[in-house]
């Protein structure tokens, strides 16, 4: 897999990421479905918040590790 296609799939995945992290926020604070399903809705949005953490996190360490790698090549 060469670099280009790795970033690309790093930055998509940092992207949903954050996309989650939202839609946990939204639903938590501004949706009465979720306040009406009481702790499960409490869960659902938590999970939301914790897979786009999963996800935006790690592959934000790691892009940059990528960018970093790259930078320093092109400078040799």
């Amino acid at each position: 897999m060469t670099d280009d296609k790795l970033i690309l799939i790093l930055k998509t995945c940092i992207t949903v990421g954050v996309c989650l992290i939202l839609l946990g926020i939204y639903l938590h604070n501004f949706s009465d479905m979720i306040e009406a399903m009481g702790v499960i809705g409490i869960m659902i949005s938590a999970m939301c918040v914790a897979f786009g953490m999963a996800l935006s996190l790690p592959t934000k360490m790691y892009l940059t590790f990528i960018l970093v790698t790259r930078e320093t090549e092109k400078h040799k």
